[in-house]
């Protein structure tokens, strides 16, 4: 069979399946991902049928996934709130690194894998999936919850943080001198500035310059602008999602709102992808022999990143409910974790199938945590939700409507008609 006649039936079946799926998950009221990740685990190396033809494309369309879920998250909140989420969440990104690198440094210590290797399974263990978290939230409709801005807080820092990791990570596998490292750590965080400078300062130019009443028009400048920073950001050692991100904090207003409109069907399309490609890149047969020691790590970070949410939504003044349900969204684990352990494979030789299925479990737990973490807690210790008689939150609450845990973005749009389902309030 001709190869472009094979990649097109691959590609026709994988779409078409992901449908099928999808619409599954919606019957039963299950978040997607879990059945997307478990199709492409099937249906890749080593599993039932192979998809070879198709590969290649997938992959890209996994990067363009991550990378449109993070201008879309973007889309939501303007640079000047970014800011002031960073400067009051600083005490939670120390809490979220203490608690979740701690683990996988222990656990590689454990197994003998040296400094290099507990750096690396720190990383592992420590960085959430801003893309699984970023889907889940959209799916469950919390994007205009009270304690979502906590939980990007959390997310953003944790991303930015990566441009001070790697390099240090980087330097340390390839046993780079301290001024080489160092030259790679300035330029990734000089990076990062310069992209906060301008969208703080610039934000609105920036929308002008993008603005366009032709949707067509619109739809290619952003994309192309949002891939272009994603990949510049890439090349300096700063994560291609983290670009995608800043360049949605930098649009706002009614291009923002127009933007959001236009590319929330690619971002669905491509975010499925990428989950899919996840699966497809795992061969079945590299799990087993780890899957004690990922389960194990999994349980227990599991545990420390609901400490994590509950402690950061707490200093923003959010209810217990909303404290569960910003830890059990911070749960999942993904694209981060697998970069890293590729990076230190060459050091750690087991460290890949470990992360694989570390995350194949969290990335299965996660959407899950999200959606019951909060239920379950209130089934078993309902003493724990109460709130104080009188008592008030402190909180971000604006605009006519809103409830106690609920937020609106200022000066821009409000998240779009059909993702503030009262079910995840």
């Amino acid at each position: 069979m001709h190869d472009t006649t094979r990649l097109l039936i691959e590609l026709g079946a994988i779409i078409l399946g992901l449908g099928v799926i999808g619409r599954f998950a919606g019957r039963i009221g299950l978040s997607a991902i879990p059945l997307y990740l478990l199709a492409g685990l099937a249906f890749g190396h080593g599993g039932l049928f192979e998809l070879s033809a198709s590969e290649e494309f997938v992959a890209i369309g996994a990067e363009i996934g991550v990378i449109l879920l993070l201008l879309l998250l973007g889309l939501e909140y303007s640079a000047s709130e970014l800011v002031d989420n960073l400067r009051t969440q600083y005490p939670s990104g120390a809490v979220d690194f203490l608690l979740n690198a701690t683990p996988g440094a222990v656990a590689a210590l454990v197994l003998g894998w040296g400094p290099v290797g507990a750096v690396a399974l720190a990383g592992v263990t420590w960085i959430s999936s801003s893309g699984v978290i970023a889907k889940v939230l959209t799916d469950l409709g919390r994007l205009g919850n009270r304690e979502t801005p906590v939980i990007l807080g959390v997310l953003v820092m944790e991303d930015l943080a990566m441009a001070v990791y790697l390099p240090i990570l980087t330097t340390m596998v390839a046993g780079v001198g301290l001024a080489g490292g160092s030259v790679s750590l300035m330029v990734a965080l000089g990076t990062v500035g310069l992209v906060l400078y301008v969208a703080l300062r610039h934000g609105r130019l920036i929308s002008k310059a993008v603005s366009s009443d032709n949707p067509e028009l619109l739809l290619l400048v952003v994309l192309g602008l949002t891939v272009l920073i994603a990949g510049i950001a890439q090349q300096l050692h700063v994560s291609a999602a983290v670009g995608a991100f800043l360049v949605g904090i930098a649009l706002s207003g009614e291009v923002a709102e127009n933007a959001h409109r236009l590319f929330a069907p690619l971002r669905d399309l491509f975010a499925a992808v990428f989950f899919v490609f996840f699966g497809l890149s795992t061969d079945p047969e590299n799990i087993p022999p780890v899957l004690v020691p990922a389960l194990i790590l999994a349980v227990v970070t599991s545990v420390t990143k609901v400490v994590t949410g509950w402690y950061a939504a707490r200093r923003a003044g959010i209810s217990p409910k909303g404290r569960l349900r910003a830890g059990g969204a911070l749960v999942a684990r993904g694209e981060f974790s697998i970069v890293i352990a590729g990076l230190a494979a060459g050091v750690a030789t087991q460290i890949r199938p470990l992360a694989t299925a570390y995350v194949l479990l969290l990335v299965i737990i996660g959407p899950l945590a999200a959606r019951w973490t909060e239920p379950l807690v209130r089934a078993v210790f309902p003493r724990l939700l109460e709130v104080p008689t009188g008592g008030t939150e402190r909180g971000p609450a604006k605009g006519p409507g809103a409830g106690p845990d609920t937020v609106s973005r200022a000066d821009s749009p409000s998240a779009p008609e059909g993702l503030q389902s009262p079910g995840g309030r």
